[in-house]
């Protein structure tokens, strides 16, 4: 039998130590991290592009008209902190005084520091902590303390945690209330696997969270404060020997895809009906993101498009050179002379012959090749770029002086605030980026939800204490 969990106490609140993921551009909004904290958790709401509404209800299109890239980028600010808040303030009544509301940002996201101070002042009193991954989110400690906010960084390593902690952390000690292991292999959305470790090759996460935990004790961070296991949780008696392990000290559980399947969840009907067709390795690690970072997603069309024309690759010197020696002729203007290798001479001519007539340049002198629809398509989102990222690959977009990057925009990436706005938001499933975790094909297999049963927040997190 399982032995079951006990309350801990969060920010002078008893919560179980049960925490919502906060997935990204409005699949998690008041609705669902409301009922969470309602039921006793800690309710997550994603302040990334959150929804605001309009006097009626109606969810407010985020339409920009600016002109540059920054003005669109202090649109997008402006957007993000009115969403937020809104859906803050919602969540927070429907709590009724239970559990906690935490909000989640990306650090890498367009003006991510505005956007928290903006959002922590307008909302004092109603959010208990903030969770933050993404990059290293160094300011983080000390703008949540100077609200009186709980912070509870992300990171999926212990050398990450330390490098935070010394350059920053240990300053505003009293203020962390958790440190969130996501899992890199397990979790969806973006994660923080570093270039030494193998995408292809998963670690188990019980020594790198015990590893994290030996970290945070050199540093002083006294066992108390706890560790949030996110990415792969589904059955917490699947984890039964993590709780009350002297190893890891207090231990807190994130669920990130399962609350995705509730009757209080925004995402739309087809979002839903999809998780429950997954099969295992449906989910795929890639690193198409325009972020930089890998990531977790359902291999969707849209995805593999992605695969297809990265496959659709071939590289090219501006002279003669080595096995450089074939002039290409196909997929590019009359005035451009790229020297290719034979076999990629020959491949560049069965892409043209099967359609994909356009070559685009690449920041890595490289030629992929795509349709005259493809090619308007993906100028057309380099153009509207408002800056959603720190720092975008894809549309060369960089929070700097220039607005710039320095290097070419890639089009092997995507407009990820397109994709997500628009799947979020009812747009079709196969057409976009649909972030999951590994674990989404339990859907399918979970007895709990047989006969097409959607349960309500508070039926999860019931059965979730279970251990079920």
């Amino acid at each position: 039998m399982f032995k079951g969990l006990s309350p801990i106490n969060y920010r002078g609140r008893d919560v179980w130590p049960l925490v919502e993921g906060g997935k990204g551009v409005s699949a998690t909004n008041h609705m669902s991290s409301g009922a969470w904290a309602a039921a006793g958790g800690i309710g997550t709401v994603s302040a990334v592009n959150a929804d605001s509404y309009d006097p009626e209800g109606r969810i407010i299109p985020q339409v920009y008209s600016g002109m540059t890239r920054r003005e669109r980028h202090e649109e997008l600010i402006k957007y993000a902190i009115d969403g937020a808040v809104t859906q803050v303030e919602r969540a927070y009544e429907m709590s009724n005084g239970k559990g906690a509301i935490n909000i989640n940002v990306l650090w890498e996201m367009g003006g991510a520091q505005p956007i928290l101070h903006g959002v922590l002042e307008r909302t004092r009193g109603k959010v208990a902590g903030v969770t933050c991954g993404a990059g290293m989110p160094y300011k983080l400690s000390e703008i949540a303390a100077s609200y009186g906010v709980s912070y509870l960084p992300i990171v999926s390593s212990g050398r990450a945690f330390r490098a935070l902690w010394k350059r920053a952390y240990s300053k505003f000690a009293d203020y962390l209330s958790g440190v969130v292991y996501e899992d890199p292999w397990l979790a969806g959305g973006h994660n923080g696997l570093s270039n030494a470790e193998d995408p292809k090759v998963p670690q188990a996460p019980l020594p790198r969270v015990a590893e994290l935990r030996t970290m945070m004790r050199e540093c002083g961070v006294p066992d108390s404060v706890p560790i949030v296991m996110a990415g792969g949780v589904w059955r917490l008696d699947e984890w039964e020997d993590w709780i009350d392990n002297p190893e890891l000290g207090a231990i807190m559980f994130q669920f990130g895809t399962r609350p995705l399947l509730t009757q209080e969840s925004p995402i739309p009907p087809e979002w839903k009906a999809r998780l429950t067709t997954l099969e295992e390795g449906d989910v795929l690690l890639h690193k198409f993101s325009p972020t930089g970072f890998y990531s977790s997603a359902v291999r969707t069309p849209f995805l593999r498009n992605l695969e297809a024309r990265s496959h659709r690759q071939i590289a090219f010197t501006k002279e003669a050179v080595g096995d450089h020696m074939f002039e290409l002729d196909v997929g590019i203007g009359t005035k451009k002379n790229y020297w290719v290798t034979k076999g990629d001479l020959q491949h560049a001519r069965e892409y043209y012959g099967a359609g994909f007539t356009q070559a685009m340049k690449t920041p890595d002198d490289t030629l992929v090749f795509v349709t005259p629809e493809e090619e308007k398509v993906i100028r057309k989102d380099q153009a509207d770029c408002m800056g959603c990222l720190s720092q975008c690959s894809f549309s060369s977009w960089a929070d700097n002086e220039k607005n710039s990057t320095g290097r070419l925009a890639d089009p092997r990436s995507f407009c990820i605030q397109k994709t997500l706005q628009d799947i979020a938001h009812g747009g079709p499933v196969d057409n976009n980026l649909m972030f999951a975790g590994h674990s989404a094909f339990r859907f399918k297999t979970d007895p709990f939800y047989s006969n097409g049963f959607v349960p309500t927040v508070g039926q999860l997190v019931e059965r979730i204490r279970t251990g079920a």
